[in-house]
């Protein structure tokens, strides 16, 4: 069924258009299932909280990338940063359409017309994608028992998950792993074992990340409740790296939409209350919204640039990228 899809999302181009505009309109579907609260929330803001909120989750987002981009390098594929952007963003629309395989198809066949294989797409964003989720465990589980004790205690089995990642990004482990996945699915295998050295840069870069991604929630509460202390911070990136988590692992759920609210709520209201929290839920789902469709279109511009290069030119730019690194 993959294989079927990839075929025609690789020969269709209006098959292409037509996913984009289902994932924007889903988008849309989820900012207007929160609109009123989004209305409301804004009207207790002042401008700088919702502005700065938005910016921190595109430079966040930007970091994350970063990581993508060297795990990608890292098993052969050296893309350009503007190239990433495309093949990243604009892919990622898809998870906003029901059913997690959109998002792969769409970023293995974006990853394809810029020389990279899908296998090494695939395995570069399942790799990025474990990282991730071991990073926001980590900081769930180092801030949450100081900030959000009952939430830690009830949910002390996510620490789990640490040692279980740790053991499988080990390079040998990691390939073997994503060998079998391919063997399964009856594409080609890796031809490269990630170097230990582009994994500790992807895990720098996402936890740089995940860090950045903590000021967005932090600067809403700051304004709700005028508080923008330290200790607010590590309850802000708490909940939001425990909030994106469980709406990850809720696989089923296009984008974690409702369960990752409902998580930050769960951390949130005990410190700030349940209205504030609620503000905060609001506002973050809006803030990364925008900052998917933003990223999306900016690395569309950026990756029509590079595709007018010449291909002595990518591939010129290509190497130096990853020379550089």
């Amino acid at each position: 069924m993959l294989s079927r899809l990839l075929s025609r999302l690789r020969t269709s181009r209006l098959l292409r258009v037509l996913l984009a505009l289902v994932a924007l309109a889903f988008a849309g579907y989820g900012l207007h299932r929160n609109w009123d609260g989004t209305v409301a929330a804004l009207a207790r803001l002042s401008w700088w909280s919702p502005a700065g909120a938005c910016a921190a989750a595109m430079a966040g987002a930007g970091l994350m990338m970063v990581a993508w981009q060297r795990v990608v390098a890292g098993l052969g594929s050296p893309f350009p940063l503007g190239v990433a952007a495309r093949v990243l963003f604009v892919g990622q629309l898809g998870k906003y359409v029901p059913g997690s395989v959109w998002a792969y198809a769409a970023m293995m066949e974006l990853g394809r017309d810029h020389g990279c294989p899908p296998r090494r797409t695939f395995s570069g964003t399942s790799i990025a994608l474990v990282v991730s989720l071991g990073c926001a465990v980590a900081l769930a589980a180092a801030t949450l028992p100081f900030t959000a004790r009952s939430v830690a205690e009830q949910a002390w089995y996510l620490a789990l998950v640490i040692p279980v990642i740790a053991v499988c990004l080990h390079p040998r482990v990691l390939t073997w792993g994503l060998n079998l996945v391919l063997r399964l699915a009856r594409r080609d295998l890796l031809d490269e074992v990630l170097p230990g050295r582009a994994l500790l840069a992807a895990v720098a870069w996402t936890v740089s990340g995940w860090l950045v991604y903590g000021l967005h929630a932090w600067l809403v509460i700051g304004d709700l409740t005028g508080d923008l202390s330290p200790s607010a911070y590590l309850l802000a990136a708490g909940a939001y790296a425990f909030a994106w988590a469980s709406g990850l692992l809720a696989a089923f759920v296009p984008a974690g939409v409702g369960v990752r609210e409902g998580a930050m709520v769960l951390v949130l209201a005990p410190a700030v209350g349940t209205g504030n929290a609620v503000v905060v839920a609001v506002l973050s789902r809006l803030a990364f919204t925008f900052t998917d469709v933003a990223w999306a279109g900016i690395g569309f511009l950026l990756g029509r640039r590079a595709a007018q290069a010449s291909p002595g030119e990518a591939a010129e730019t290509s190497a130096s990228t990853y020379a550089a690194q």
